[in-house]
């Protein structure tokens, strides 16, 4: 690591604030990927710090390495260069045990499908997740019907996801993400399917939802009116982020 990289992810550090600091420090994050001919650099030193509450919108070309940002931030991917911090704990060189219980229980995710399973309802598909966690039954399903109607829900938690519109499926999605409390909430593109009067609705609610629990938020988005309603716009370019 050169001189540079060492000063800026000192600085990085020394950003923090005290026990509460940053959620989601990433520090000169490169990644490459092995292909014919030689490799494919899609993060070339990648800076970015989120607070507890703050909700930062993600935009950028497709293909320009959005979703291999969130991957690595979520634990699914590992760094070539760099550092990862969440909640202050370095997780770049983590073990897999480690970092597959870290995901669990420290980060939310929201994709553009909702990926909900299918044969169970609502209120189970909000349940899993935190039985795999290792919460107990009883807390698991007081937990997932509060968030359910939070979420607006409230008449249709026995409902399975093929008797739901796709609103609704992705506000069931939203509070599974959330169900174990995470640290760290990271959306791809989690209104992409969805009617501009219904994603319109959904956005406010996970929007409103991460500020009042205070989330650290990062949404990867192509729609630039979504993005600026959130705290701040970091653009993906030349495998950097540049602040909007």
């Amino acid at each position: 690591m050169s001189d540079t990289e060492t000063s800026r992810i000192d600085d990085l550090k020394a950003a923090r604030l005290g026990g509460v600091g940053a959620a989601l420090v990433m520090a000169g994050v490169t990644r490459r990927y092995r292909q014919v001919g030689g490799y494919l650099n899609v993060l070339r030193g990648a800076d970015l710090m989120i607070y507890p509450g703050e909700v930062v919108a993600l935009v950028g070309p497709s293909g320009a390495g959005k979703s291999t940002l969130l991957h690595l931030c979520g634990l699914l991917d590992r760094p070539n260069k760099g550092e990862i911090m969440i909640g202050g704990r370095d997780v770049t060189r983590l073990d897999d045990h480690t970092r597959t219980a870290l995901r669990r229980t420290e980060v939310g995710f929201v994709y553009q499908f909702h990926h909900l399973l299918p044969e169970f309802t609502a209120l189970e598909n909000v349940v899993i997740p935190q039985l795999i966690a290792g919460r107990p039954r009883k807390a698991a399903l007081a937990t997932a019907s509060d968030l359910l109607k939070r979420m607006g829900l409230a008449q249709r938690i026995k409902h399975r996801p093929a008797e739901l519109s796709g609103g609704e499926q992705q506000r069931v999605a939203i509070a599974r993400a959330v169900a174990n409390n995470p640290r760290l909430l990271l959306a791809d593109e989690p209104t992409g399917n969805l009617d501009p009067e219904t994603s319109d609705v959904v956005f406010a609610e996970l929007i409103a939802f991460a500020r009042k629990e205070g989330l650290a938020a990062l949404i990867a988005t192509h729609n630039i009116a979504l993005a600026h309603r959130m705290d701040r716009i970091v653009e993906m370019s030349g495998g950097r982020l540049i602040e909007r």
